[in-house]
């Protein structure tokens, strides 16, 4: 357990990376909870449902994502020692269970686009980070890049390509490819959020501009003859404060800012944000992280609970 803990204490320090809701205060990540809320359509209009804590214990529970029955979500544990373990909670039994228990750390679950393993960042012994993979049990750990460092975020395009986060200054987003390990550079300076898009083919990033606004921008991805090719496509510049979107449909998303949900839409013109749903009656405050079922009926929120009122 002292090993575990002291290749966990290095996470947060060694390399930049900050996990979602992070302090750089010595306390380290705030606690966060995962909540799961019921999208629905009435009279033309979409609605939030109540959301349901899942994950209601001290600590930071962050990072989640559906497994692609829709059956279960993967999401980080960092436990009281520091250490961050993939686990899994059942949405049918509404219970948890621990999928990695290993001297590294591990954050950011992401299901293969087939379905068949999940990878992980992986926060080696030597404070490393690259991408991993294991089996949906948690069996059978392998490096997916050998050379690709230090990883911070991720998002699979397709069976081999897979869009990185890479940490540095500035961060840069590198399209990767698992069959020939080649690694081309597509931005900079760019935020956490990547998304694949809802009807494949590309996915999407936030970019830093030079007033500090974000932009949510699109990212066609394309096979030819020729290799692979990329095109990029400005979408909408993000609510100030919002920088984690799900994409329902095509020029169709939603994101968090504050303790509020905001939907992308063109209803009524241009593309635009409008408030969707104000989650502090639930007792909700900053929301970090937002994950979306494969059927598009369910929304997992990362929020910081607030204290009971007195």
């Amino acid at each position: 357990m002292r090993t575990r803990a002291i290749v966990a204490a290095a996470t947060v320090a060694a390399l930049g990376f900050v996990p979602e809701g992070a302090s750089q205060a010595p306390s380290g990540p705030a606690s966060t909870d995962i909540y799961l809320a019921s999208l629905s359509t009435r009279q033309g209009r979409l609605v939030v449902g109540a959301p349901v804590n899942v994950t209601r214990r001290p600590g930071y529970d962050n990072q989640p994502t559906f497994t692609r029955d829709g059956q279960a979500l993967l999401y980080t544990v960092i436990a009281s020692d520091g250490q961050a373990d993939i686990y899994r909670y059942d949405l049918r039994t509404k219970t948890s269970r621990r999928v990695t228990s290993t001297p590294e750390s591990e954050y950011s679950p992401t299901v293969y686009s087939d379905g068949t393993r999940f990878s992980v960042v992986r926060v080696e012994a030597d404070s490393t980070q690259r991408l991993w993979s294991f089996q949906l049990d948690g069996s059978d750990p392998r490096v997916v890049f050998q050379q690709l460092k230090p990883v911070g975020y991720h998002a699979w395009v397709d069976t081999s390509t897979v869009a990185l986060f890479v940490l540095g200054s500035p961060n840069t987003l590198l399209l990767a490819d698992t069959r020939t390990g080649r690694a081309d550079t597509v931005a900079r300076d760019v935020g956490r959020s990547l998304v694949p898009l809802p009807l494949g083919g590309g996915f999407s990033f936030t970019q830093r501009m030079p007033d500090s606004s974000w932009v949510l921008t699109a990212v066609d991805v394309r096979q030819t003859r020729g290799g692979r090719h990329s095109m990029m496509l400005p979408v909408a510049r993000m609510p100030r404060g919002a920088d984690y979107i799900v994409w329902l449909a095509p020029a169709r998303a939603i994101t968090g800012s504050g303790s509020k949900l905001f939907l992308l839409t063109r209803e009524r013109g241009p593309l635009k944000w409008e408030e969707l749903a104000d989650l502090t009656r639930y007792r909700m405050g900053r929301i970090s992280r937002l994950a979306l079922s494969p059927d598009r009926k369910s929304l997992a929120i990362v929020a910081e609970p607030l204290a009971a009122s007195r």
